[in-house]
């Protein structure tokens, strides 16, 4: 309920603006180059069949919880829980602490785009030294990352963009940008999918991507036999589950803060089904993208497909360039495409993280949208620079490397999370180990604390027939999403700390 203290709430103009905005929330970077990677490694279709059944369960439950809290309290993710129940005031500031963390190496890579976007642009505009500059990909990324001040200076330009954005407002800023940036998205999408399937080697690529592969689940034993394996078949899962986690922006404070800015007549029910067919859809499109390519260049170059289809931004900066070269004269025009799709992607998903740290400004310190904005975009620069030296001026700098310059050294301190640079701590910091902590903690908030009912009539109000899926619901956010989500926190924790060899 509004006070006459408190300044009145913004709101989308509909749901479907709603829908639109948490849909380009959702669809980042994390789709563009981590899904396919995860698809090549698990089995392809076996991958995005297990990805799906995710979504809809899992991922399903926590973006109900996290609207309808926004929706019902609305507050931001600082403010919201503990309005809930006094006692949880720390998980807002948890939960307001990754996206202040998230946003500054989030936009220094969506300047390492704006970067090959502006190379490509010059290209096809004639200009032979950026032809030239690209002859070697590895080198030129590994060149330009490396800069004393590029990388921050195009991460800064970024930053600056978001904020424009920013303090527009929900309708005048958010809302229209997405309007304009989303159906292009989608467009240049469907169209570089399409001209991808019609390669004349795209078949065998398409199949490898599309057709489960159920050797994804098997592993060799002791007698050199391929059976099914249950370790397989985990990490398969848990590879889909942090792919989903971070794909859906959960536990980053978007979604409460979108929700809070939710008319109260709109269904919070099915805006979270079309979002999750938005976001999915662009992940499967990602796949058809550039699975394929990376496939057929595989096969001509006789490199291993899974080696090919490396992780992270090796993929995107180095793997790619490669293969939009053996297109030929139309190569640059691709990459050129592929490269504004990408920097339209890493915007929507870089302004719905400002956001929900403007609002968290907002509610914390009663503060107004524009210097909230400008308060914000200031510590967001200040906290780029880590990231954007990281791999140049500072790369000698590492956790470990710090401790040990303190008098504390020891082997753990030379690999693993103490040998990371800033941007790849950050990155662990949050998505590995913050984000699943935020979101059990909230499962078990809501489920046995505050109890479901709050949300179950928050999803049920403005909806014919209540909420179809309240039984469903409870069972999910009391017992099995608090387990699998704990699953992959234990799961990440091992994988950095490199215990018991595990790795996804």
């Amino acid at each position: 309920m509004q006070t006459n203290d408190t300044p009145k709430r913004a709101s989308w103009s509909g749901q479907l603006s709603f829908i639109l905005a948490a849909a380009a929330s959702a669809i980042g970077l994390g789709n563009l180059w981590r899904f396919p990677y995860l698809a090549a490694q698990y089995g392809g279709g076996t991958f995005i069949l297990v990805y799906l059944v995710l979504v809809v369960t899992l991922g399903f439950t926590l973006m109900v919880t996290e609207i309808a809290i926004g929706r019902r309290t609305r507050q931001s993710q600082m403010t919201a829980y503990g309005k809930l129940h006094s006692g949880f005031g720390i998980l807002g500031f948890l939960s307001t602490l990754i996206p202040f963390v998230i946003v500054p190496y989030y936009c220094v890579i969506g300047g390492w785009v704006l970067k090959y976007f502006w190379t490509y642009l010059r290209i096809v505009s004639g200009d032979v030294s950026s032809v030239a500059a690209l002859e070697e990909p590895g080198a030129f990324f590994g060149g330009f990352v490396s800069a004393p001040f590029a990388p921050f200076g195009y991460g800064m330009l970024f930053i600056l963009a978001c904020a424009l954005v920013i303090v527009l407002g929900v309708k005048g800023g958010i809302e229209r940008s997405n309007k304009v940036m989303m159906p292009l998205l989608l467009a240049m999408a469907v169209g570089i999918s399409a001209f991808v399937c019609c390669q004349p080697d795209a078949a065998e690529g398409l199949k490898y991507y599309l057709v489960p592969n159920m050797d994804s689940l098997r592993a060799a034993g002791a007698d050199g036999v391929a059976r099914f394996s249950v370790a397989q078949l985990g990490k398969t899962v848990l590879g889909a589950m942090g792919q989903m986690f971070y794909s859906l922006s959960l536990a980053m404070g978007i979604m409460i803060t979108y929700g809070s800015y939710m008319r109260e007549g709109d269904s919070i029910e099915k805006s979270v089904r079309r979002i999750e067919i938005f976001d999915t859809l662009v992940a499967v499109l990602a796949g058809l993208m550039i699975i394929p390519v990376v496939y057929m260049y595989a096969v001509k170059t006789g490199t291993p497909v899974k080696e090919a289809m490396n992780a992270g931004p090796g993929l995107m900066f180095v793997t790619l360039p490669r293969v939009f070269a053996e297109f030929g004269g139309v190569g640059p025009w691709v990459g050129l495409a592929f490269f504004l799709l990408v920097v339209f992607a890493a915007l929507t998903s870089a302004i719905s993280l400002y956001e929900a740290c403007v609002a968290a400004v907002c509610d914390l310190l009663k503060m107004e949208r524009r210097p909230a904005t400008f308060f914000t975009f200031f510590l967001i620069s200040f906290l780029a620079v880590f990231s954007a030296l990281g791999y140049g001026a500072w790369g000698d700098v590492t956790l470990g490397a710090g401790l040990r310059n303190m008098g504390i050294a020891g082997d753990w301190t030379r690999g693993g999370l103490m040998g990371m640079q800033f941007l790849d701590f950050f990155d662990f910091v949050t998505n590995s180990f913050l984000m699943p902590i935020v979101a059990a903690v909230t499962c078990v908030f809501v489920g046995w604390v505050v109890g479901t009912k709050a949300i179950e009539d928050e999803v049920a109000r403005g909806q014919d027939g209540g909420f179809a899926g309240a039984g469903f619901y409870r069972a999910m956010v009391r017992y099995i999403a608090p387990t699998l989500i704990t699953a992959i926190l234990v799961s990440e924790v091992c994988r950095a700390f490199g215990i018991g060899g595990w790795k996804i």
